[in-house]
């Protein structure tokens, strides 16, 4: 299994670029962030320095969208990093959510979504592609690479993923959820005449080490939220019950609302409908032990990556456990 670390870009990007560097001394092999630059810092200028100041780590979104920036910038964006330093990026995408919504527009519709991957894809590789309706290359890309792996919970998303993606981003740590979305994917591939094993699995989640569970749960409750307005959205389109699990829908009943200036922040008000059980689900807490045997369940059912979101008040401690005890262990 490898290990990614999801960190929001909030000024100083010196500290981004030094939370990433320790997560590399630590064992993590990829470096996420945020991508929702009204919210927070541009990451793509903050991963040319995170890219420079660190030897091996994989860096890129979790996840970018289809509607902030024209398709041929964000290919660019990549292609350009990866002249670089040597194709050290990846690209997650989703349909967006709080990119698209503090500007007061929608997530993209799955078809843009399913358009712009093949465009950024092949032109961040080198290849030619029709954008906008006009044969489009980028000359200098030369012996690029970018793996497109896309966030996804719904039923058409993960057919999706399966058609065409290179890895599948599940932001949820939750056993029972991660058997059913990555048969969905699994499932989708083999409908489509490709190989389920070449896709990359991951799942992320927030990890708090300790053993104060009252504590580590009430820093990671935003979480529940954040998942949430996903949750929301599927629930408007197929209802809740029937095609997608009660898991995933049953806790958003007592949703009223969602305040993104406190998007992935622990005390979030727009979350305390999140109950314990779903913290306890979601997120992986205790001692690094419990860490290691859920991560084990985790990877026994095909998970093959594990980005760890690291947003609550012990990062240091929670990183060095990973480093420590374990990242080793699996």
């Amino acid at each position: 299994m490898d290990f990614g670390v999801v960190l929001q870009t909030d000024p100083p990007a010196s500290d981004v670029v030094a939370g990433m560097k320790a997560a590399e001394d630590n064992g993590f092999g990829y470096g996420w962030t945020f991508d929702s630059a009204v919210l927070w810092q541009e990451p793509f200028v903050i991963y040319s320095q995170i890219l420079a100041n660190t030897k091996n780590l994989v860096v890129g979104p979790m996840v970018t969208n289809p509607s902030t920036r024209d398709w041929s910038v964000t290919a660019s964006l990549f292609a350009t990093l990866n002249d670089m330093f040597g194709n050290r990026t990846v690209c997650g995408i989703g349909r967006g959510d709080s990119a698209r919504r503090v500007i007061g527009q929608p997530p993209a519709t799955l078809a843009t979504l399913g358009k712009a991957m093949t465009v950024i894809k092949e032109l961040a590789e080198g290849r030619e592609v029709e954008h906008h309706g006009t044969p489009v290359r980028i000359p200098w890309v030369k012996d690029g690479k970018l793996e497109i792996w896309m966030a996804a919970y719904g039923p058409k998303a993960l057919k999706m993923v399966g058609e065409q993606a290179d890895g599948f981003i599940l932001q949820t740590a939750d056993p029972d959820i991660a058997r059913w979305t990555i048969g969905s994917v699994r499932d989708a591939a083999t409908a489509a005449g490709r190989n389920a094993d070449d896709i990359t699995m991951c799942v992320a989640a927030p990890a708090y080490v300790g053993v104060d569970l009252a504590h580590q749960r009430d820093q990671l409750r935003w979480f529940g939220g954040m998942v949430g307005n996903h949750v929301a959205d599927l629930v408007a389109r197929y209802g809740d019950s029937g095609v997608v699990p009660k898991a995933l829908t049953d806790y958003i009943k007592g949703r009223e609302g969602y305040d993104y200036s406190h998007h992935g922040k622990a005390g979030n008000r727009s979350t305390d409908f999140v109950p314990d059980e779903i913290v306890d689900r979601f997120c992986l807490t205790g001692p690094p032990q419990s860490h290691v045997d859920k991560l084990q369940e985790l990877k026994d059912m095909g998970v093959t990556n594990f980005a760890l979101y690291l947003m609550h008040d012990d990062k240091d401690k929670t990183l060095a456990a990973y480093g420590n005890e374990v990242i080793p262990n699996l």
